[in-house]
């Protein structure tokens, strides 16, 4: 146990406070990535309440889906569907939303962008905040998985497209998490899945923005393997918000106590 990992209990005895410590519970205390088993993840991941949410979700969307079911072709049309969109709307969101460069200009959106995205990519390896936020997150799945099923099939269909959704959230999470983590996969499809998201995190963001699938990229142009660029992007780190440009638009500095510049482990060292 280290001392990051406790707090002082606030006890006192004959009128003199007590230094014992008593361990935090599992989400008070920081997670990192590179200095995780594949283990430690799993654990984490079955325990944290994005997770958990997304499941007992799911499980009411299978529960109304049965109650009141479309027919199979349209419930498997709908289903399938909403798996195959998955790619091309996290495409869409990673690039012209999270790697925008408008949303800490405007103060009612700089508090979003920093937490779904720049914090991420300051510190790729902080579990926390790897995962997504529910507020962001169930609202687009929502609106990505409902109306094609409804549109299908009437209301089984659309819960049912919401479950595949919430499912599809939970394995591209999981996978997101292994691309992270101090762990390197038997499978070879992995090993170049999980490189090309380490080049997008560490090499140069403008490119790769899949997490497991990198069809949308090769079609639009923003597929790369490293060797491919000769230069590494001078804001892979901090997504274009540099001090320069913090000095203009300041939210996103006040909330994170200033503008973290260099390799998360050279900061973490300094």
């Amino acid at each position: 146990m280290t001392r990051g990992d406790t707090e002082p209990t606030g006890r006192e005895w004959n009128g003199v406070p007590t230094v014992e410590l008593t361990r935090k519970s599992f989400w008070q205390r920081s997670h990192h990535l590179d200095r995780m088993t594949l283990r430690d993840l799993v654990v984490a991941y079955f325990q944290y309440p994005a997770i958990l949410a997304y499941g007992a979700l799911a499980a009411i969307a299978v529960g109304l889906a049965t109650w009141r079911p479309s027919g199979a072709l349209a419930t498997a049309i709908s289903v399938a569907i909403a798996v195959l969109v998955y790619p091309l709307v996290w495409y869409v969101l990673h690039r012209w939303v999270l790697h925008s460069r408008w949303m800490f200009k405007v103060p009612v959106l700089a508090t979003t962008w920093k937490r779904i995205h720049y914090d991420h990519h300051q510190d790729p390896n902080h579990l926390e905040v790897l995962f997504g936020a529910l507020p962001t997150t169930l609202p687009t799945i929502v609106l990505m998985t409902m109306p094609i099923g409804w549109a299908i099939g009437g209301f089984g269909a659309a819960f049912a497209a919401l479950a595949a959704g919430l499912l599809t959230t939970c394995f591209y999470e999981f996978c997101h998490c292994i691309q992270h983590l101090a762990y390197k996969p038997r499978s070879p499809m992995l090993v170049a899945m999980k490189a090309r998201h380490m080049a997008h995190h560490f090499f140069d963001e403008t490119g790769n923005y899949g997490i497991t699938n990198f069809l949308w990229d090769r079609l639009f142009g923003t597929f790369y393997e490293r060797e491919d660029r000769s230069m590494k992007s001078a804001t892979v780190f901090n997504l274009g918000y540099t001090p320069e440009v913090a000095e203009r638009y300041p939210h996103v500095a006040r909330l994170s106590g200033g503008v973290a510049t260099g390799h998360p482990r050279q900061r973490a060292r300094g």
